[in-house]
């Protein structure tokens, strides 16, 4: 079966690196924009009712000729204990499908068609968009749902510490955002290393930093 994009997602995540390991833990703010053949207004009425949206997508930037593993290492548990590939959200995956909550916005009418507006996506920019649907809150939300190992494992966030002349350079707007990013602790579990300079591109800024402990001290931004 072949499946294409119906519009592709647009936003300031440029790399990989960085993006929220989750859905709806950032305010990020992404735009939808629809393939031209999907643009008819009419394809969205309606949907202006509904607070959240599922988004079903592509991982676009996976090598396309990795043959299937049964296993992978979920950074959760460290990235040294390996679990079945369907008892995780990895990325690599037999048809490299991600599914995403989020919330919507708005919509705005352009001349060439209607953009959804949606917040909280853990989408690299570019990403294509296969299918969108309402989240119903009566249906989809399961009070009593456990979480197997991911709930063994209690998430904890990095306090931030951008310095004052560095956060004069981030634009009003892009910095809630940033610092949600910041604080989910950006790097692979497995890296602890206090003195090593990492480096993040967020919309135009390349965000480079370090991390002792629980605080995440930003040293520089690159443009």
């Amino acid at each position: 079966m072949q499946i294409k994009p119906i519009a592709f997602i647009h936003n300031d995540y440029k790399e990989k690196f960085g993006i929220p390991r989750q859905s709806g833990l950032s305010e990020c703010i992404s735009e939808i924009v629809f393939e031209p053949e999907y643009s008819d207004v009419n394809a969205v009425r309606g949907l202006e009712g509904f607070s959240h949206l599922w988004l079903i997508w592509g991982f676009s930037e996976n090598a396309k000729d990795e043959s299937f593993r049964p296993t992978v290492r979920p950074p959760r548990l460290g990235g040294d204990v390996r679990m079945g590939v369907f008892a995780t959200r990895s990325p690599f995956r037999p048809n490299q499908l991600g599914l995403s909550s989020v919330k919507l916005k708005g919509i705005v009418l352009t001349e060439k068609g209607p953009v959804i507006q949606v917040i909280g996506a853990d989408l690299l920019d570019g990403t294509p968009i296969y299918d969108i649907k309402p989240y119903l809150l009566q249906f989809d939300c399961h009070r009593d749902a456990t979480e197997g190992f991911v709930g063994q494992n209690e998430y904890q966030t990095l306090r931030v510490n951008i310095p004052e002349d560095l956060m004069k350079q981030i634009p009003q707007e892009k910095r809630e955002p940033l610092l949600q990013a910041l604080a989910q602790d950006p790097r692979p579990q497995y890296q602890q290393d206090s003195e090593r300079i990492y480096g993040m591109r967020y919309a135009d800024m390349n965000i480079r930093f370090k991390v002792c402990g629980t605080e995440l001290t930003v040293i520089d931004i690159e443009r």
